[in-house]
């Protein structure tokens, strides 16, 4: 192939969208902060972060409109064999590198004894987390789908999002795609009835959720691009990125929440994504938004494991509120930058050794 029709050079001409990434890397920041804070305010009425569950939402919403954006073009001359090539390398490292994380801490946590409880698991444990295979076996972390690193279960839905775009979604017209998405918004609003609210799809007991919430957000992401409802706007980075935590932060409350997370899924998500790809970014922003965009899958996919940590210390030694307040500023702060090295040194390195090993054999 020459370098146009390439899979490389297929990918390359295209602008980015940097605001986006910066707010990505908000909602994976905002992730982080809530997972400390569900354990040091297990009431979610009392979270001050109580919502940002949804950034999976946005997550789902921005991961549409970038597939539609990046290849409803493009994958007639890329190949569906390419594409889910091209989406294993630059998904599937960090969902080994962080199964390996949540494995090495598991067994050598200091705190508990979960590990010799399920040390004839561990190996299933650890094999099922590296092929995302759904495994809810440990009652006492909630039946988490994967328990050594919990948040791979919205990998898991967005890889199946992403093999239903290049085999069906990709073909269908606006017409088809707004009756899915209105079937999606109404299972979105029973599950959000029969629930409560809407941090479903992470375990074994709420699985179902979980295709709910993708089928709805990723849809609306494909149609925002599709049906070009990109708003200009003003805005930059900064404003936008105070709009997305505002909605992370929007209190719990058990008698609204059946009805305030649907509008912040089905409204708020979409909107954000819309006026994200339509922003006026400022220059001094440009890099903050990047290095954001880039930290953002990383940190999302090798915090959790020090958040069991975290949880196996709170059980046994029931520290006080002051102490858990400076664990979750520092261990943020930390999180970061052990998300920075992984991602410099592992993540990168690896996902361009497969690039070049695989991408330009396929061409």
């Amino acid at each position: 192939m020459t370098a146009n029709t390439s899979p490389t050079g297929l990918l390359q001409s295209k602008q980015h969208f940097a605001i986006l990434d910066g707010l990505r890397g908000v909602a994976a920041l905002a992730v982080v902060i809530f997972h400390f804070m569900e354990i040091v305010k297990p009431n979610p009425a009392d979270n001050f972060i109580a919502h940002a569950y949804l950034a999976v939402d946005f997550f789902f919403c921005l991961s549409g409109f970038v597939m539609a954006y990046a290849y409803d073009d493009k994958l007639p001359s890329l190949g569906t064999w390419n594409f889910f090539k091209l989406r294993l390398i630059r998904l599937h490292p960090l969902v080994i590198i962080g199964s390996v994380i949540g494995l090495v801490l598991f067994v050598t946590d200091p705190f508990s004894n979960l590990a010799e409880k399920y040390s004839s698991q561990i190996l299933a444990l650890f094999l099922t987390s590296c092929f995302m295979i759904p495994y809810p076996i440990v009652p006492e972390r909630y039946l988490n789908l994967f328990h050594l690193n919990a948040p791979t279960w919205s990998l898991f839905w967005e890889y199946i999002a992403n093999i239903v775009y290049a085999f069906v979604l990709i073909r269908l017209g606006k017409k088809m795609l707004w009756v899915l998405l209105v079937l999606a918004a109404l299972a979105v609003c029973y599950e959000a009835w029969k629930t409560g609210f809407l941090s479903v799809g992470w375990g074994g007991d709420n699985v179902s959720g979980g295709a709910i919430r993708v089928s709805y957000s990723f849809l609306a992401g494909i149609l925002i691009y599709r049906s070009n409802w990109i708003i200009k706007t003003r805005l930059g980075f900064l404003p936008l990125a105070i709009v997305a935590m505002l909605i992370f932060m929007v209190p719990f409350d058990t008698k609204t929440s059946p009805f305030v997370d649907p509008l912040l899924i089905m409204f708020c998500s979409p909107l954000l994504v819309a006026l994200g790809a339509g922003a006026v970014l400022r220059p001094a922003f440009d890099k903050l938004c990047r290095l954001s965009g880039e930290l953002s899958y990383p940190l999302y996919m090798v915090h959790y494991p020090f958040i069991w940590i975290f949880y196996s210390y709170l059980e046994k030694f029931r520290p006080g509120m002051t102490e858990m307040g400076w664990i979750t500023a520092i261990g943020t702060i930390l999180l970061v930058l052990f998300a920075y090295v992984v991602m410099r040194w592992v993540d990168i390195p690896l996902r361009n050794f497969l690039r070049r090993r695989f991408i330009k054999k396929a061409a």
